[in-house]
């Protein structure tokens, strides 16, 4: 049986900061998901799985300012919000593959995913079901007069929902110190957000008196510096702050979802535009090549530890019920 891992502590100053550290959490984040969708295809991820494989500097932006103790929600498709957070990759990719070893036992696997120890207060499979949670995370900040933040990621798709806009309300009446990060992929499930989506994500908060900008979502700079200026505006006590980073999913709203609503040249025309390629082209090729070295031994020794891991059985349901005593 493989070896229970504690959390490794999650990435911080330059790891998160530098052109280097950017670039190799993203390529992290993207290896991590192809290495986890060949898995799925072999049958070995027990539930659905739904990939993030084109968004991942929204995710290594949107957590570069942020401390141990600040608090993520993330969504059905978090990947890499997780990783960006400081999940360790094995622990992760045991979760996913239903394994004792998994930061939940393998119970939760791909859409619920909760490593409080890093901050991260869980993914969702309800849409626009984390930020109800970040608020109350955001306000529980504040009445414990701490200046941590909490960074809420949601889909274009969630803004149409009720909770979408309570939220917005009270985190303006109450100038609660949260950053709400949309991250626009462009389909709401199997469906283009102009069908689904009114209106200007970005400005919605600006009847609530919350600030709003939209941003370039494939690229890492641009995302970092837009969720770090919301940040730094909060732990102030500024208030909360609405960023939108518009992206695109290279695949379909879940592994087996072939995408045929959608155009090829679409498709291509997004791929060309790879975020990873695109923070990968300030660094050296050597170097960037050796950072491609130093992920594929970790990815390879992760899906060796949740390989050697055992299979969660039907006895984990009665686990993790009560605190000790």
């Amino acid at each position: 049986m493989a070896e229970l891992k504690t959390p490794v502590a999650p990435a911080t100053g330059s790891a998160r900061t530098t052109s280097r550290g950017r670039y190799r959490l993203m390529r992290l984040s993207r290896r991590f998901e192809e290495t986890a969708h060949e898995q799925f295809g072999d049958g070995q991820v027990p539930g659905p799985l739904h990939l993030s494989i084109g968004q991942e500097a929204v995710a290594v932006g949107g957590c570069a300012a942020l401390r141990k103790t600040d608090a993520v929600l993330s969504t059905h498709r978090g990947h890499h919000h997780c990783l960006a957070k400081g999940a360790a990759p094995d622990r992760l990719m045991a979760e996913l593959l239903g394994r004792t070893t998994g930061y939940s036992r393998g119970r939760g696997g791909s859409m619920h995913v909760a490593i409080p120890a890093l901050g991260l207060l869980g993914t969702n499979g309800i849409v626009g079901g984390g930020i109800p949670i970040a608020t109350g995370a955001a306000y529980g900040m504040q009445a414990q007069g701490r200046d941590d933040v909490t960074v809420c990621f949601f889909g274009e798709g969630a803004t149409g929902a009720g909770v979408f806009g309570e939220a917005l309300n009270v985190a303006a009446l109450w100038r609660l110190p949260l950053i709400f990060v949309c991250e626009n992929n462009q389909y709401v499930e199997l469906t283009p957000q102009e069908i689904h989506v009114a209106g200007e994500i970005w400005r919605r908060g600006e009847s609530y008196g919350i600030p709003g900008v939209r941003v370039d979502g494939n690229d890492v700079n641009a995302v970092a510096d837009a969720v770090g200026d919301a940040v730094a505006r909060a732990r102030g006590g500024g208030g909360p702050t609405l960023v939108e980073a518009v992206t695109y999913r290279w695949f379909g709203h879940y592994a087996g979802d072939r995408a045929a609503y959608r155009d090829d040249d679409e498709v291509n025309a997004w791929r060309a535009n790879d975020p990873l390629v695109r923070a990968g082209a300030a660094l050296d090729p050597a170097e960037r090549a050796a950072l491609d070295a130093e992920v594929e031994k970790e990815i390879s020794a992760a899906l060796a530890f949740a390989q050697q891991s055992a299979v969660t059985g039907p006895e984990a349901i009665a686990l993790d019920h009560y605190a000790a005593a």
